[in-house]
């Protein structure tokens, strides 16, 4: 960073000063500012290529980076700011509203910081309340009625946790948004421009493209709120951001996003019309592309592109039925593969459909896939119970219960099973 205050410092006195009375004002040294020049871009090119993740966190938080306001305004003709929840308020912290974008209509939805202070107060700082997740809902539910695709810009540090939110329903509307989000059968792209917190960016950004720019993050909270609680110290932010792979990059390559786009040299304030084109080149290739899909495609797509998100880094490998991509296939399956049991049959309950076990290896593997209460777990033990209390009988070895989910259950399974006082139970096994 030195050296790029020193070569700022000699492009500012790389004039030739000469009297004003006898040889005009100023004579500029050309060459020498056009040296220095090709300097300092090749010095910023060299720092900005090798930012950590807690440098590219500054960064998104910039105070002249671009916001939606910006990008609404520039990108789109004939936008109109629609207002309420028709419940409650207005919510200022995001613009809402129908526009153009080439020709074609849309709807455009942009969360929005602020430019000031006196902005950012009225804005509350881009953290949105529960009014503005049922402004957006109810414009989403109008645009695909109509068959209108949607544009969001995510740029929020979270929704905001006030305790007024809360009472009005802060999660609940976050909730009902992600919903609302994934159930359009019209095209949706979302695009993360600085930081995208946690549920507060989510609840905007279940799309069918996920586009981020270069240095936006992208979390389930921030570095500072990691810190606070895995170390009980914020200094260790940087740490935080290292673990947590919040950048573009990062996000890519666990198939998070869709793609990023590149950012001008040193960031995105530096050249705000060229990040313009290459944001409106990206909208107009993604609107073609979902364009070609049927109302049904669009939303299958949106379905099989979040189920398919840590496939490909988990367990399993090149698991390629996106039609069978459910929990209780994933979680077998896998089993499966690593030989942890035969699957001789099935059993079906009143929760959910799991598959029986190969009771000769003397390991009794149980596992929690309702997510509805500890009941419905106890139910699927309870039904193996009673099913197969005779094969324990004959069986006489030791059995382990492995348990993702409901230690309760747990316990009054091992309940039942102590009754017959013939069996050795080894301690829960961890995958």
């Amino acid at each position: 960073m030195n050296e790029l205050v020193n070569l700022a410092a000699s492009f500012l006195f790389s004039s030739k000063l000469k009297n004003p009375f006898n040889e005009g004002l100023t004579e500029v040294d050309t060459g020498k500012i056009n040296q220095i020049q090709n300097e300092l871009d090749q010095k910023l090119k060299e720092v900005y290529s090798n930012l950590s993740r807690w440098q590219k966190t500054l960064l998104a938080r910039h105070e002249e980076r671009p916001r939606a306001k910006f990008f609404i305004n520039n990108l789109f003709s004939d936008f109109i700011n629609l207002s309420g929840d028709r419940q409650f308020a207005d919510d200022k912290s995001v613009l809402v509203g129908f526009g153009v974008f080439e020709d074609q209509s849309v709807l455009v939805i942009g969360q929005e910081k602020g430019d000031d202070l006196d902005s950012r107060i009225e804005r509350n700082f881009g953290m949105m309340r529960p009014e503005g997740y049922r402004k957006c809902i109810r414009l989403m539910q109008l645009a695909d009625k109509f068959n209108i695709p949607i544009i969001s810009f995510v740029d929020t540090p979270g929704a905001y946790p006030g305790v007024g939110a809360e009472e009005r329903g802060q999660a609940e509307a976050i909730a009902r948004s992600i919903e609302c989000s994934m159930s359009l059968k019209v095209p949706n792209i979302s695009i993360i421009i600085g930081e995208g917190g946690s549920g507060g960016a989510i609840a905007l950004a279940s799309s069918n493209k996920i586009i981020m720019l270069e240095n936006a993050i992208y979390s389930v909270i921030s570095p500072e709120g990691c810190a606070s609680i895995l170390w009980r110290d914020p200094k260790k932010s940087l740490e935080a951001a290292d673990a947590m792979k919040l950048s573009a990059q990062d996000l890519l390559d666990l198939g998070i996003i869709d793609s990023v786009i590149k950012e001008p040299l040193g960031g995105a304030h530096r050249d705000k019309n060229a990040l313009l084109d290459e944001i409106k080149k990206s909208i107009r290739t993604n609107l073609k592309e979902l364009s070609e899909l049927s109302r049904e495609d669009i939303l299958n797509h949106r379905k099989q592109k979040f189920l398919s998100i840590g496939r490909k880094k988990g367990l399993i490998k090149d698991f390629d039925n996106g039609e069978k991509m459910t929990m209780e296939e994933n979680v077998f399956l896998n089993l499966k593969q690593k030989r942890y049991f035969g699957v001789p049959g099935e059993i079906r309950t009143d929760d959910l459909q799991i598959r029986n076990l190969n009771w000769s290896s003397g390991f009794f593997y149980i596992f929690k896939l309702s997510y509805d209460s500890i009941t419905a777990c106890f139910r699927v033990l309870l039904a193996y119970a009673i099913q197969s209390i005779s094969n324990f009988k004959k069986l006489g070895r030791a059995f382990t219960i492995v348990v993702l989910e409901g230690y309760g259950a747990v316990k009054n399974f091992l309940y039942i099973l102590l009754k017959f006082r013939k069996f050795s139970i080894s301690a829960p096994l961890q995958l």
